[in-house]
């Protein structure tokens, strides 16, 4: 009696470098993916430490490192890539490359490996066009009659624990300029301390330096806490456990807005059409694209319109 031979489910892969934000922007396109294609694998070959966001929220079934130093190859015109490469690359009926890769020489490597389909995406928006990064991401699925998406990051990752009475405060970004002044974080700090019944979570990458530590210096211990360098994914699973969230335009704001928590965004002076969050759940304190000109009051009015009790 013959065996019934068992039937490969497809792999669809999306390759995705760029910074937090970016990927975060991406994620509307693997949901689009997932509903289009319910019996395909979604795999990404991106940067593991920030795509295994997608694994824990379960877009995708494995993540493979773009950083491979034998990938290098699919660069040069006249290389020779990698045979183990070459073969993962064929196993794939869809490839989406979210790559620069301007002389499209990855390209034609990956083409050269017999992949069914190869559909190079624009790896960044062109801020004069107004179009918002999610929206253009979603743009080369129509090829595959997907139209009309969510461009709406979603992340669904439960909470180890009960929500807790805690608002995480992330007071950095990618780039000064995009930062409210640390004296101005430091008087909402005060405020909230004082005002409210909250516990404060500060969440920091190695961007912030000491900023935190300034922050918190001389502040009740028992009301506060400083998160810093962690996984993202880590920091991704204690994020559920907050009941808001206030930061600047960074890739952590994007996470929290992706994980649905009332997010408050103080910005300036990027392009807001372009890269912020979107949500039902998400606000934006924007005062003439400038930081300099959000005050106190402003927050604490925003925290009001967002429901956010702080008692």
């Amino acid at each position: 009696m013959n065996k019934p031979c068992s039937v490969k489910r497809p792999r669809i892969l999306i390759i995705r470098g760029g910074a937090i934000g970016d990927f975060v922007l991406t994620l509307p396109v693997l949901s689009a993916l997932c509903e289009r294609f319910p019996k395909a694998d979604l795999e990404i070959l991106g940067y593991p430490r920030i795509a295994s966001l997608a694994l824990d929220g379960g877009l995708v079934k494995a993540v493979h490192a773009l950083e491979s130093p034998e990938l290098a190859m699919f660069f040069s015109e006249h290389g020779m890539p990698d045979l183990e490469w070459r073969e993962f690359f064929a196993e794939f009926s869809i490839i989406i490359s979210y790559l620069y890769d301007p002389d499209k020489i990855f390209e034609a490597n990956v083409k050269s490996c017999g992949v069914q389909q190869f559909i190079a995406a624009q790896y960044r928006p062109d801020e004069t066009k107004m179009i918002h990064a999610s929206e253009l991401f979603l743009k080369p699925l129509e090829i595959l009659t997907i139209f009309e998406s969510d461009p709406v990051a979603r992340l669904s990752i439960g909470p180890e624990f009960s929500l807790e009475s805690c608002l995480a405060l992330h007071p950095g970004s990618g780039s000064e300029s995009k930062n409210w002044p640390e004296k101005d974080w430091r008087e909402l700090i005060e405020y909230l301390l004082h005002n409210s019944s909250l516990q404060l979570l500060l969440i920091g990458g190695e961007a912030e330096g000491e900023k935190l530590q300034r922050l918190a210096d001389g502040m009740p211990i028992d009301r506060l806490e400083i998160m810093q360098n962690i996984p993202l994914n880590k920091l991704a699973k204690r994020l559920t456990r907050c009941c808001g969230y206030i930061g600047h335009d960074s890739g952590i704001t994007h996470i929290a807005s992706a994980l649905s928590l009332p997010t408050l965004v103080l910005w300036g002076p990027s392009c807001e059409a372009v890269w912020k969050p979107l949500g039902e759940r998400v606000r934006i304190l924007n005062q003439n694209n400038q930081l300099s000109e959000i005050t106190l009051n402003h927050v604490v009015r925003e925290l009001s319109a967002l429901k956010m009790d702080l008692n």
